[in-house]
This record gives structure tokens, sequence and C-alpha cells, in this order.
């Protein structure tokens, strides 16, 4: 299976995907990020299909001076089987052809999973700590 740029006809499986992987936080619009990262042309959803099932997808978009990884998701009974590879690998190469240099992520500190599994593709902790705050109100 190889990922291919997802379209806008794939948004409502790919947001039930990503929630189904437990990435969406009730402050963040996965629609309205899906829509801006197809919307951009620095960035993409790439996904994979098992026939017409979406069984994997991965944000991935590039700020001109690194690249950034978002909503690595595999449909739970499907995990375990190299597909978050080929999504990391699918990421790595869009990001390759534009010429990014350097690619990033951010992991929730308490996600050990996801830590154990960027770690085994190579992904280390960096020497940075991030910072934010919300611009809107807060949400509840």
């Amino acid at each position: 299976m190889t990922p291919v740029e997802a379209g806008p006809a794939d948004a409502a499986a790919v947001v039930a995907l990503w929630q189904a992987a437990g990435l969406t936080r009730p402050w963040n619009d996965p629609a309205a990020d899906f829509a801006r990262a197809l919307a951009a042309a620095d960035s993409a959803v790439l996904v994979l299909r098992d026939g017409a099932a979406l069984i994997g997808s991965v944000m991935v978009g590039y700020d001109g001076h690194r690249g950034w990884v978002y909503y690595l998701a595999v449909a739970p009974d499907r995990r375990r089987h190299g597909l978050g590879r080929t999504l990391m690998l699918a990421a790595e190469a869009w990001l390759r052809a534009r010429g990014c240099p350097k690619i990033q992520l951010m992991v929730r500190t308490g996600n050990a999973d996801a830590l154990a599994f960027y770690g085994r593709l190579g992904l280390a902790p960096q020497d940075v700590v991030t910072l934010g705050r919300f611009l809107a109100p807060e949400p509840a």
C-alpha cells in the first residue's frame, strides 16, 4: 500500500479516523485542520487505503524552516503491521521533495506508546521546550 494525498471527499473518514485514534481534543477542530491542510500549498494529508477503507493518515507541512508531522493515525484494528512506519516514510518523502532539512513533531508527554513508536523510527527528543497559549478564549 502506498500513501496518497487526500482530497476534500476524504474529510469525514479522516476526521473519524483521528477520533478513533484518540488524536482529537476539544479545543482543536479536526475538520478545520483537515481543510486548512488541503487548502495550503505547503501542507497535505496523506492517506492509506485498503480497498475503499481508509486505514491510516498523516498530516504533513513545511513552514520553510522545518517539516512538521501531525495527526499520524492508523485504524485501531490495523496497528502493529508497519502502517505507521509507511506513513512516516511517506511524510518524510513529501518533505524531502520540498527541500526540507529537518522533521519535527509534538507528542504529549504521557503518550508512552507514541514516544516509543517514534523512537523506533529514529526520532529523538530535542533540547527545546514548546511554549504556547490560546489566542482565542481558552476552551472550557
